[in-house]
């Protein structure tokens, strides 16, 4: 019975010494890493799978209900949408043609299509930079004019009378309200759908300079893109100067965000960062606001707590896929942070569609 108990006690002794073997080996960690979700990266207009397709300068990229990523493909005046279940690539809106002509998605034309968001409906708003209007895209597929009249130009008015000046990102509030980037004219336009208005919402038009203050008489380097918070102020970043402009809606008054002023890389609290011409901006869930430093190549992350860092990049042009400190971009133009995890980049000059995400 002694050598039995003796066996027994070996076996159960080696069985647990396994389990616990198995239990404390360590995880394959994982690495925060860029992929290249599609885009050949040679300039063209294929759809095809991942990296068989092609786009021309992609400018910006929206997640659509329907879980589609869609995709201003500037470059060739198409919208093209990204099944993000088999990275199939396709045209959603756009015949090729560049024009202004209404009528169905696939029939109708465009002139450079920059920017795009969807609205609480299920319409797709299109910023057509160099028609200088905005387009609406329904849930059928109609493709109209929301506000324009084509003509480049600075007029408040009518949305039919209305004039922009390469129009850029737009915003949404929760009232409906659409805010414009115009980018050339250097100010936020405001389009209020319940009187069919279009009216100048901040900046002084044609008027470049770094002035804070009340929304009427502050100044902007670039008005290109657009973020608001969960209390729908706006964070801008100004190109030319450098830095993340903040609007505070409920006081009117526009403040600098993050950023010295002073050309650079530089990581640390948001007064003493600095940036590298910041084009595009989104927030995730969390409060972390992401800003596409174009010039930098990368893609820089301002916490809530205003700390900033390099999220992914070495700053070097290129068009390396790997872990976030090995990764190059050349020229990232729009970021896009989703509620799972993955970071979307519209790498502009790779023609690429990039993804940011934990990978084993």
């Amino acid at each position: 019975m002694t050598a039995l108990r003796s066996i027994i006690l070996c076996f159960c002794f080696l069985i647990l010494f396994s389990y616990g073997c198995k239990k404390s080996s360590p995880s394959t960690p994982k690495v925060l890493s860029v992929t290249t979700l599609a885009g050949s990266g040679a300039a063209g207009a294929s759809n095809g799978t991942g990296t068989s397709a092609s786009f021309t300068s992609p400018s910006d990229i929206a997640l659509g209900s329907n879980g589609l990523l869609y995709v201003g493909d500037w470059g060739n005046s198409l919208i093209r949408s990204i099944n993000l279940s088999t990275n199939a690539v396709s045209t959603f809106a756009g015949n090729g043609a560049v024009g202004l002509v209404n009528g169905q998605a696939l029939s109708a034309e465009f002139n450079g299509t920059a920017h795009i968001v969807f609205d609480g409906q299920g319409d797709m708003l299109v910023a057509d930079e160099e028609n200088n209007v905005i387009r609406e895209i329904s849930p059928s597929g109609t493709v109209t004019t929301l506000a324009g009249s084509g003509v480049q130009g600075y007029l408040d008015g009518t949305l039919a009378t209305a004039e922009f000046s390469h129009p850029e990102e737009m915003l949404i509030d929760a009232s409906g309200n659409i805010y414009v980037a115009d980018g050339i004219n250097l100010v936020i336009r405001k389009i209020t759908l319940s009187t069919g208005m279009v009216s100048t919402y901040a900046g002084v038009a044609g008027v470049s300079g770094m002035t804070n203050g009340p929304v009427a008489t502050a100044t902007f380097a670039s008005v290109y893109g657009m973020a608001m918070d969960a209390n729908g102020n706006i964070y801008i970043p100004d190109i030319g100067n450098n830095v993340v402009r903040l609007i505070t809606v409920s006081t009117g008054m526009v403040s600098t965000f993050a950023g010295s002023g002073a050309q650079g890389l530089v990581n640390g609290p948001s007064s003493g960062a600095s940036f590298y011409y910041p084009i595009a901006c989104h927030f995730d869930n969390q409060g972390n606001l992401y800003v596409a430093d174009l010039f930098n190549n990368c893609i820089r992350l301002i916490n809530s707590s205003g700390m900033v860092s390099t999220y992914a990049g070495t700053g070097a042009q290129g068009n390396a896929n790997g872990p976030v400190g090995a990764a190059t971009f050349y020229h990232p133009i729009a970021v896009l942070p989703d509620n799972k995890g993955n970071v979307y980049v519209a790498d502009e000059y790779n023609n690429e569609i990039r993804v940011i995400n934990e990978q084993p």
